[in-house]
């Protein structure tokens, strides 16, 4: 089967010039070994690698948010000034590369400190429209979701 499929891409693209020895199926992609190491895309190696680095699951505003080292994110509105720090104490897990540390229902002594950029914003509105057919009621209403732009500085486990 391998070698069949290799033999299609041969034979279709006539790109390869020399003898493939072995070959591995990733994701559905032929990728060359070489030398003991096989290639993947480039997109694919950097997600990879960003496995590596050190993330922590927060909770905020009822929402919960993955978060890695110099990420951004959007959170609910905290009232806090710009360039102020904010420590996130709801850190629901955190891992570096396979290790995986789960709290129940948080990790004791984790903290994220995050410093703030947007002190307060307004996300896109969002219309709400009722209507109901045949009595003449309609009503249009809109919101704007009040939001705190953050970037993640350091995550203590």
């Amino acid at each position: 089967m391998l070698w069949s499929l290799i033999l299609y891409f041969y034979s279709l693209k006539k790109v390869l010039t020399y003898k493939i020895r072995s070959a591995i199926i990733y994701r559905s992609r032929v990728c060359e070994v070489i030398n003991g190491c096989f290639s993947l895309p480039k997109r694919q190696r950097a997600r990879m690698e960003e496995v590596q680095n050190m993330y922590a699951i927060i909770k905020t505003g009822g929402k919960q948010y993955k978060v890695s080292e110099g990420d951004v994110i959007y959170v609910e509105k905290l009232g806090v000034a710009d360039d102020e720090t904010v420590t996130f104490d709801e850190v629901l897990a955190v891992g570096e590369g396979d290790s995986l540390k789960v709290g129940a229902p948080t990790v004791e002594g984790a903290t994220v400190t995050a410093k703030t950029l947007v002190a307060e914003g307004k996300a896109k509105k969002v219309i709400v429209f009722k209507y109901k057919p045949k009595k003449g009621y309609m009503k249009k209403q809109g919101h704007r979701q009040p939001f705190t732009k953050v970037v993640i500085e350091k995550i203590n486990a």
